[in-house]
């Protein structure tokens, strides 16, 4: 048993991308009656950020407010997600009708796309500073919310849009699973310090709980894949342009991190991304099938933490 466990526990995030994905193949093969898909889509919707929230929750219960800084690596991610982001959004306002329109709004999609709320728990299991890059998800969460609407109207414009509305779409989406978690963690830490006490003895459960929310993500992206009517080839290109972004975010977080000792730490702030905030941008403001670069990013981040924390556990 200790072996399926270690088993277990090194390819827990690699078992859950793989069940979310015959879990909806299995599903869609299913005689149901329409109105038990909308039941099941309903239940999708509540029960991911329940988990998620449940999942910060526990993870916020062991953070000190006070010790939530700026560090000067959040200034150099900041820039370069921040300056990719204009610099590619630049690109297509000049070059508006380019053969690789749809792969390079993903990219920037990407590259633009902050922090995911489970970093914490991730960066946790790998020794990082939960501290760190709590701070930093709250940063690249304002700085997406500035930018998208300052971008997209002149990237790909929509009727009906504008800066304030798409601003508070975005906050309305991202600020209460990010802030609502810490706040309340927060008001238990300081009313109810035994039961803070039991929580902080209970922080692995936050990896499970994170891996069952990966396991309905992953459904759902497969759903959108499924759904599409775009061409193979743009497909494979949004594979690739994904993983690309993936390896270079990983790399450069890392490489910056290293030179203010938070290595890890800073690799999670910039690779790990919010996939489900991805996908919903790509399908709201850009080309809908943008939306399968972040279903694929979702696979390629959760891989790469697979590796890593199975290398954590073996060296621990």
């Amino acid at each position: 048993m200790g072996k399926v466990t270690q088993f277990a526990r090194d390819w827990a995030l690699v078992i859950a991308i793989i069940f979310g994905i015959v879990s909806y193949i299995i599903y869609i093969q299913l005689p149901l009656p329409p109105a038990a898909h909308v039941i099941s889509n309903r239940v999708v919707a509540v029960a991911q950020p329940a988990m998620i929230f449940a999942m910060l929750f526990l993870t916020f219960s062991r953070i000190d407010p006070r010790a939530l800084r700026p560090r000067m690596w959040h200034l150099w991610l900041l820039l370069i997600q921040g300056g990719l982001f204009a610099a590619i959004s630049g690109l297509l306002i000049l070059f508006p009708h380019t053969g690789f329109r749809v792969p390079l709004e993903g990219t920037m999609i990407l590259l633009i796309c902050p922090t995911a709320t489970a970093a914490a728990v991730i960066t946790k299991k790998l020794h990082g500073n939960i501290n760190d890059i709590t701070a930093y998800t709250i940063l690249i969460n304002l700085l997406a919310t500035l930018l998208i609407p300052t971008f997209q109207p002149l990237v790909h414009p929509t009727p009906g849009t504008s800066f304030t509305s798409s601003a508070l779409l975005i906050l309305g989406k991202v600020f209460p699973l990010l802030l609502l978690p810490l706040i309340t963690a927060q008001l238990v830490r300081l009313l109810f310090p035994r039961l803070n006490s039991l929580l902080v003895a209970r922080q692995e459960l936050s990896f499970y709980i994170w891996a069952v929310s990966l396991s309905l993500a992953i459904a759902v992206t497969t759903r959108s894949i499924f759904h599409t009517h775009t061409t193979l080839a743009t497909q494979l290109w949004l594979v690739v342009t994904s993983l690309l972004a993936c390896l270079f975010q990983f790399w450069a977080g890392r490489r910056i991190g290293s030179r203010y000792g938070d290595t890890v730490t800073a690799g999670q702030a910039l690779g790990q991304k919010n996939t489900v905030l991805a996908i919903w941008v790509g399908y709201t403001f850009f080309t809908p099938v943008t939306a399968i670069a972040g279903g694929f990013y979702s696979i390629w981040h959760n891989v790469i933490n697979t590796l890593q924390l199975r290398r954590a556990n073996h060296a621990g």
